[in-house]
């Protein structure tokens, strides 16, 4: 299993669909809202290499990028599996 970690604001859309697709396929993962914690956004935009939006996903410590990129990710698999 992977580990995967969301970086999100809980009234953002795109954080949102992200949560869904995470759900949809079956994927755990860990949530870390950035809404009112500082710290926890200053070190989602260092791990994301200065990206200051959300979402912000991770797998196994790779940097997948926003719901648009994490969409990409998925098509690129060519198929549901689990991460």
């Amino acid at each position: 299993m992977a580990n995967i970690t969301l970086f999100h604001k809980d009234y953002c859309p795109y954080c949102k669909a992200a949560k869904a697709l995470l759900d949809k396929l079956d994927w755990r993962y860990k949530e870390i809202e950035v809404s009112d914690d500082q710290d926890a956004f200053n070190n989602m935009v260092e791990l994301s290499g200065g990206r200051r939006t959300v979402p912000q996903l991770f797998i196994n410590d790779q940097h997948i990028g926003g719901f648009d990129d994490f969409q990409a990710y998925v098509k690129k698999l060519g198929k549901l599996k689990r991460a």
